[in-house]
């Protein structure tokens, strides 16, 4: 079939495991408007064991003018699946949609106007998160008709789930690198936005909705680490391939390093064992050394800078002590050196140890705002209370904790510090489908994520908006991070939790 008779759009869905969550992603294709024969969807079975290689089946019977469905053994990540129906797509363009998240009923139709409108050879729709499910919404914060790589949000948006113009795929040749098992559609996205004439976003309408699996089972989710720093270091020597050195690259690559690289050094990094983390130090390191910047530096949070700095030294030991003291201990005293400051983590100043560049945090807006959480309670159901601690006596700036546009200025005595968030505004300030937040804290210019050595998680709080229930809970992410969650009550979420209790009780 030529491009010219061929439908407006393919949309591509790499399938493995994802049930029930499928159902309801093929459910939004059969319903999208986009009209008769302007649709196709490819779906690849990679290998299901639960059911979705059949469930693909029964869609493609009910609507064969939509469905092709191709079978095959599981190849261990999206890239093989995803290239495999890339290499049947007829479409005039390529959307590719994840098999347990779902589109809007005018998706489709809307993003193909636009692109046939402008001319444009990427198209990025509203994407919006379920299930709390975080999904930076910066570049999504108005319409643009021309958006440009460099200079922009985009490079927090490198997701695939965009809509591409298939002429621009087959010109440059462009694929999935099949022996990346997690991050494989950045190289694509990144490198098709690279070649773009023209790319435009639409914020006008929820495109896209990614959906957080309730047993939070998305690869994304649940990859080691080990995995994903082998994936970066392909990721990161692709782009340095495409981009040549300067600000340019520094734009892309900021992104990696305050989100993955980020994410690498975080808390959960106690648990890797001596050999696998040894391998891990050495990997960042090498991606340090190579690829940080004076320019990326800066855009990093002082916290995170330290831990790559002596992640870049070579010494897991170190590093694992550095992340000790955030976790564990809290805040370390702030040590001035003439007109350098340097933070006092265990390895400081000590015979062997890393040097004292890893440690300067000289000119780091954050720093002063970095405070300890020592305790979080809500305060009859109606505010969250937050008390804080700062190895700093003082904090003459006012100190205001936040979490996102919910904020209030804190009482400050000496080093202790006391907020309350009305639970009220953290509701009403939420998505229906509920959003997880970080709670900050900032002094002065700077802002820093708040984190709580020995974590005791208050109770959840139940709500009720606009005849919905939704529960109201304090929790730790992967990096330490205090977030507030703010959760719709469903009957999806109720049986999934007592599945898992079923499951703890039982032992499994």
């Amino acid at each position: 079939m030529s491009e010219a008779q061929g439908p407006a759009v393919t949309v591509v869905v790499a399938v493995y495991n994802t049930m029930p969550y499928l159902t309801r992603c093929l459910e939004s294709l059969v319903a999208q408007t986009i009209g008769a024969g302007q649709l196709e969807v490819i779906a690849v079975d990679d290998g299901s064991t639960d059911g979705g290689g059949a469930e693909l089946d029964r869609f493609a019977r009910l609507h064969p003018d939509i469905f092709t469905v191709l079978h095959q053994p599981n190849s261990g990540g999206p890239a093989v699946p995803s290239n495999r129906a890339l290499d049947q797509a007829n479409g005039r363009y390529v959307f590719f949609l994840g098999a347990d998240d779902y589109l809007g009923p005018e998706a489709l139709e809307r993003l193909v106007t636009t692109a046939d409108r402008l001319g444009s050879d990427v198209v990025l729709g509203r994407v919006v998160g379920v299930n709390s499910r975080h999904v930076d919404q910066t570049v999504f914060a108005a319409d643009a008709d021309d958006l440009d790589l460099f200079d922009s949000a985009l490079p927090y948006a490198m997701a695939n789930t965009k809509l591409f113009r298939r002429a621009l795929i087959e010109k440059h040749g462009l694929r999935f690198p099949e022996g990346m098992r997690v991050l494989s559609d950045q190289p694509f996205t990144i490198e098709a936005c690279f070649h773009a004439r023209r790319i435009s976003v639409r914020a006008d309408y929820d495109y896209y909705y990614a959906v957080r699996r309730l047993d939070s089972s998305n690869v994304s989710y649940g990859s080691r680490a080990s995995v994903r720093v082998e994936a970066l270091t392909q990721l990161i020597s692709f782009i340095a391939a495409l981009v040549p050195a300067g600000e340019r690259r520094d734009a892309i690559l900021t992104r990696h390093f305050r989100w993955e690289l980020t994410a690498l050094v975080g808390d959960q990094l106690r648990k890797a064992d001596a050999g696998s983390l040894e391998r891990i130090v050495a990997g960042i390191g090498a991606l340090v050394r190579e690829y940080l910047t004076d320019r990326i530096r800066a855009r990093l949070t002082a916290e995170t800078r330290v831990r790559l700095a002596v992640a870049a030294h070579a010494d897991a030991a170190a590093l694992l002590a550095v992340i000790r003291q955030d976790a564990e201990v809290g805040v370390p005293a702030t040590v001035t050196d003439g007109d350098r400051s340097y933070a006092a983590y265990p390895g400081f100043r000590t015979a062997g140890g890393p040097p004292d560049a890893c440690f300067d945090v000289t000119g780091a807006p954050d720093w002063p705002a970095k405070l300890d959480v020592t305790a979080v309670t809500w305060a009859r159901g109606r505010a969250l209370e937050v008390r804080c601690h700062s190895p700093r006596t003082d904090l003459a700036d006012p100190v205001v904790i936040g979490a996102g546009d919910v904020t209030a200025t804190a009482a400050v005595d000496g080093g202790h510090v006391l907020a309350r968030l009305s639970a009220k505004e953290l509701l009403a300030t939420s998505s229906v489908r509920g959003e997880r937040r970080a709670l900050t804290a900032t002094v002065g210019d700077g802002t820093a994520p708040l984190r709580a050595p020995g974590f005791r998680a208050p109770r959840p709080v139940v709500r009720i908006r606009a005849s919905r229930v939704y529960v109201l809970a304090v929790t730790l992410d992967h990096t330490g991070q205090v977030m507030i969650g703010v959760t719709p009550v469903t009957v999806g979420r109720v049986v999934a939790h007592l599945k898992k209790r079923v499951k703890l009780r039982l032992g499994k």
